[in-house]
């Protein structure tokens, strides 16, 4: 029998995702678990966060749909937790649409951000193509030990690992992956698409979401950036040494 607020179901392969659900309201984490377990994903839910820290201790997710809006720690909160010592991929869903809200999301490091209510075959979409972004960063940094320097800055592509001097500097996946890219480029211009992927207008914001925060990262004028360059009418690219 399958342990307490989770799903399991005989006919899905053994690398099916593995989705943890976090959500105070029981009919939205029961709707959002069984729809997903329809869909073909394993399906784990919590609570609240507490609930949630407890079962990723035995557990290790393919990636997190996570509400905002929760008593005790609130979803943004966990978010920034989990951030601190993994890379999985978060998805958020919230009432709260405002911009000010999403942009804190994804400045925390989720890596998209759903309002309620949603139309759960873009749930779906959205879910699929985080959890596609993170297994395709994984393969890339598997198939190259390249690392590219831009002033004081390393960035060790094998471990998405990037460094100045002798300091690690955390990253978030989606930052990650940015700079993989870029990095890949070899100093070349790189299409805001290519970026992006199909994502849309939401995605080109997002992108420029996580720019800004690499350049507060590696810029001593992030309005002025020297790295990170932006590139009229095509995209970014990076300057390497």
């Amino acid at each position: 029998m399958a342990a307490a607020g989770q799903s399991v179901r005989a006919d899905l392969p053994d690398n099916a995702p593995h989705i943890l659900v976090v959500d105070d309201d029981r009919r939205v984490r029961e709707l959002l678990s069984r729809f997903l377990f329809e869909q073909g994903f394993r399906v784990t839910a919590a609570a609240n966060a507490a609930e949630a820290q407890a079962k990723s201790q035995c557990i290790v997710f393919d990636a997190l749909v996570l509400d905002v809006m929760m008593p005790g720690m609130s979803g943004f909160d966990y978010a920034r937790q989990v951030r601190e010592t993994s890379r999985v991929p978060i998805l958020m869903l919230t009432a709260r649409s405002n911009p000010n809200d999403r942009v804190m999301g994804l400045e925390i490091g989720a890596d998209d951000y759903l309002p309620k209510p949603f139309e759960p075959r873009e749930l779906i979409l959205r879910l699929n193509n985080i959890i596609k972004r993170s297994a395709d960063g994984t393969l890339l940094r598997e198939r190259t030990g390249d690392t590219v320097t831009f002033g004081p800055f390393s960035y060790r592509i094998d471990r998405g690992e990037l460094r100045r001097d002798e300091e690690t500097i955390r990253i978030t996946e989606r930052e990650r992956e940015i700079l993989t890219i870029l990095a890949m480029a070899g100093g070349g211009n790189v299409e805001r698409e290519t970026l992006t992927g199909s994502g849309g207008l939401a995605a080109e914001r997002s992108i420029d979401v996580q720019i800004n925060r690499l350049r507060r990262k590696t810029e001593v004028d992030p309005a002025n950036p020297l790295f990170l360059q932006t590139v009229r009418g095509v995209g970014y690219r990076l300057a390497i040494d």
